[in-house]
């Protein structure tokens, strides 16, 4: 089974490209981020005629995650819980069937956090232990766990091109990368640094300063595994080509391949 996280930045924007993708990749689980619409807005139709649910929790011109799977969830749960009052949407929560029991997949778009020394820097590391709680919680349901998105974390300085441009950022922060390191001290593993030793790795290029084809990149968007789901990974990748097709996202999907079989 195949499980894939995009931060899409825009799907309106750039359907033709999310299309070509699922044709080429195919994957069986595809969390979105930065959809950048309401629920009614989403383009459901062209992804429904390739096979796929869809479930979305939008926000207007901002933020928004979806999930996209052959399979029918048999439950979905929006919005990260812990906060009544944040109405930014930024996770959605889908469970499946599969053979020998379920599996549970997260998109996550965790808050950049920039400028740092502004509320948004403190409404990024609020969410951050608000994701370890409610994680903490899920895994007592001993089941994998999958929390996958764009987590606005750069976790180790090989995973930048340039240290001392990022040092500063929020996305490097020592206590950005020490609430990273809360959730990995639960028992999650990053599912990409579990199956490939490469330095460097990137997932995003930005669009400024000519990035992409200096490959000036970071990697932020992760796979986190519970050991549940880290039993049955059997490889991950990056797929990087697709930074550059017309009218890209600034972001590439990664994938997991695991050993999951549908019921």
């Amino acid at each position: 089974m195949k499980i894939a996280t995009w931060n899409i930045n825009g799907v309106r924007a750039r359907i033709d490209a999310l299309v070509a993708w699922l044709k080429e990749s195919n994957p069986d689980i595809a969390c979105l981020q930065e959809i950048k619409t309401v629920d009614e807005g989403f383009p459901r139709a062209e992804l429904e005629a390739l096979g796929y649910h869809v479930e979305t929790h939008g926000q207007k011109g901002f933020n928004g995650v979806a999930i996209l799977s052959r399979l029918k969830p048999d439950e979905i749960i929006r919005g990260l819980p812990g906060d009544d009052e944040d109405l930014q949407s930024r996770f959605i929560e889908g469970v499946f069937s599969v053979k020998g029991g379920a599996i549970r997949v997260c998109s996550i778009y965790l808050p950049n956090g920039n400028p740092t020394g502004t509320e948004k820097y403190s409404y990024k590391l609020a969410w951050m232990e608000r994701l370890r709680v409610h994680a903490e919680a899920r895994l007592r349901l001993e089941e994998p766990l999958i929390l996958a998105g764009d987590y606005n974390v750069i976790p180790e300085p090989h995973d930048c091109w340039d240290v001392k441009i990022w040092e500063n950022d929020a996305l490097f922060l020592p206590p950005t990368r020490n609430a990273f390191r809360k959730l990995e001290n639960l028992g999650f593993t990053d599912a990409v640094r579990a199956t490939n030793d490469t330095t460097p790795l990137y997932t995003f290029w930005d669009y400024q300063a000519g990035c992409w084809p200096k490959n000036f990149g970071i990697r932020i968007d992760h796979l986190m595994l519970s050991a549940e789901a880290l039993d049955k990974i059997v490889s991950t990748s990056i797929e990087k080509h697709v930074r550059a097709w017309e009218k890209p996202s600034d972001h590439v999907p990664v994938i997991g391949e695991f050993a999951f079989e549908a019921a």
